[in-house]
């Protein structure tokens, strides 16, 4: 089985917790499926950089079409190995086969590395009210109300949950707390995501 440190398992929860998916393969495996678009390559390969145990060989660069727009646009895409420790992560996350808020999470998401990642993934910073959002998805609302019980008990940040409708339920950061998550991102700048980053 594939070992990592607490940093890369913090890390591989944020991963799981934004854009990432578990895609099963066998009866105890999974594998981790990462894309983001053309613009964003350095994160990806930072992300890479991260779980070299997981991570081999370089990322694809694809084409896509917008179904609603019809537009053209470029991604990344690189695929991990496929290992019975991801089967066991995907069994937490997708106990249903879509993504939930696991009642383990507090003891799993509790270094900075993951918080960031799950923000950088999921996350809107508004640069005219200075606040910031994790947008949660399709996640239920007792899912959301989990998120941010380990936000707010793992990193001291006072969060609210928002019923964003269409968008799903969102974590909202004060002006104040977003300051606060702030100190948590400056340790991992990305270039292609500084607009995140609360000024």
């Amino acid at each position: 089985m594939i070992k990592l440190n607490k940093f890369q398992m913090n890390a591989l929860i944020g991963m799981i917790l934004g854009d990432g998916y578990l895609q099963k393969t066998g009866k105890r495996n999974a594998r981790l499926r990462l894309e983001h678009s053309l613009k964003f390559k350095d994160y990806l390969l930072w992300k890479m950089q991260l779980l070299p145990n997981l991570f081999q060989g370089k990322p694809k660069h694809l084409k896509r079409i917008h179904p609603l727009t019809k537009k053209e646009y470029e991604y990344v895409r690189v695929q991990s190995n496929a290992s019975p420790l991801l089967g066991k992560l995907r069994n937490l996350f997708y106990p249903q086969g879509y993504k939930v808020i696991p009642e383990k999470l507090k003891r799993m998401l509790t270094l900075p590395i993951g918080l960031a990642i799950w923000y950088y993934d999921d996350g809107y910073y508004n640069k005219i009210d200075k606040n910031a959002f994790l947008y949660l998805g399709k996640l239920t609302k007792d899912d959301a109300e989990r998120a941010k019980e380990v936000i707010e008990t793992n990193f001291d940040l006072k969060v609210k949950v928002i019923d964003k409708k269409n968008k799903g339920f969102v974590l909202y950061f004060s002006r104040v707390e977003t300051q606060k998550l702030k100190k948590y991102l400056l340790d991992y700048q990305i270039e292609s995501l500084k607009y995140k980053i609360p000024n």
